[in-house]
């Protein structure tokens, strides 16, 4: 496996949006969760091989998934920004399943990407 690399992080003012990247190799695998991490490791969106999406209530009907399978992106859609989206956002990826808790992915070793940095300002 190798290290998720991230890409789209930004400032915006409130009420705007952005759109995170996320290179990740499992993507191109028959079983894997990737998601999307902040601050202290908050979970805010999951999808694993299934199709299975998991956002936290938080972030639901703002934020939303994407794949693109061909070039092994994973995309993360944040609409309606608030100042307390603010932070690093995380890509993470392992070879497992959605987790118990929302946005979340459980299984084998987890890979992390460096990061970007979203400031949303009021």
């Amino acid at each position: 496996q190798e290290q998720p690399v991230e890409s789209g992080g930004g400032s915006v003012q409130a009420g705007g949006s952005l759109r995170l990247s996320c290179r990740a190799s499992l993507l191109s695998s028959n079983v894997y969760c990737i998601s999307w991490t902040r601050k202290e490791r908050e979970g805010v969106a999951a999808i694993d091989s299934d199709g299975t999406l998991s956002l936290p209530t938080s972030v639901q009907g703002r934020f939303s998934i994407s794949v693109d399978t061909a070039n092994k992106i994973l995309y993360l859609q944040m609409n309606d920004l608030k100042p307390e989206d603010s932070g690093m956002y995380y890509c993470l990826q392992l070879v497992g399943n959605i987790g118990s808790v929302a946005g979340t992915c459980t299984g084998g070793r987890s890979y992390w990407g460096q990061g970007t940095q979203v400031t949303v300002s009021s």
